[in-house]
């Protein structure tokens, strides 16, 4: 998550979509009073300007534009462009497994990944209901859902200009961080596995025109 006020915008980071790797390109170029909530060397620098903060959800990389409420005047937040990335679901469903397994924190979704194979992770609840989270969930404030971009990952040439001509500088080449492992994320899957995140992730699925099998 970034709060730039030099800029005017706010990026949300949805979990396991290369936003880390968006966050680092981002910061290149962000101001003193500009606001970072990630783990990145920058990031950490910062935290202490929100410690104690009033908002109204946790304040951490992964925050929505609900969970900023209060942190940022809301007649400048109004004025900011939201935007985020999104990535195809089954690849992040894939990815998401392969990262939890190279962890070593306690958390209940490490535990699942590292004692499950894919499909028995797929299947457990808790799984669930982090996948079927849409994404338009992380651009959404009181209000409702604000008007920004959603940047397919798959589609950044694509899409990255109209962020770009926002932001009056180019983003490209892009660095890549956090990558959670090669190879066709395809082979993970059996018909039933495929079938279930069809089914979690129908919502973004129809929305961005994402396919398991490839153009």
């Amino acid at each position: 998550m970034i709060v730039s006020h030099r800029h005017r915008y706010v990026f949300v980071h949805i979990p396991k979509t290369g936003g880390t790797s968006l966050t680092l390109a981002l910061e290149a170029r962000v101001g003193r009073d500009d606001i970072i909530l990630s783990d990145t060397p920058k990031g950490r620098n910062r935290r202490r300007r929100v410690k104690g903060a009033a908002a109204r959800g946790r304040l951490w990389k992964h925050s929505t534009l609900a969970d900023i409420e209060g942190l940022v005047a809301p007649e400048l937040l109004a004025g900011y462009l939201p935007f985020t990335l999104v990535r195809n679901p089954w690849a992040r469903a894939a990815s998401y497994h392969r990262w939890l397994r190279g962890q070593s924190f306690d958390h209940a979704s490490v535990r699942l990944a590292k004692s499950l194979g894919f499909a028995d992770f797929l299947r457990a609840p808790l799984t669930q209901r982090q996948l079927s989270v849409p994404a338009r969930h992380y651009l959404t404030g009181s209000a409702g859902e604000r008007p920004g971009l959603y940047l397919r990952l798959e589609r950044l040439g694509d899409d990255l200009p109209a962020l770009e001509r926002h932001l009056g500088f180019s983003l490209r080449p892009l660095p890549h961080e956090n990558r959670s492992g090669n190879g066709d994320w395809r082979a993970s899957y059996d018909a039933d596995s495929a079938a279930l995140v069809a089914r979690l992730a129908a919502e973004d699925i129809a929305r961005f025109g994402y396919r398991f099998d490839p153009d």
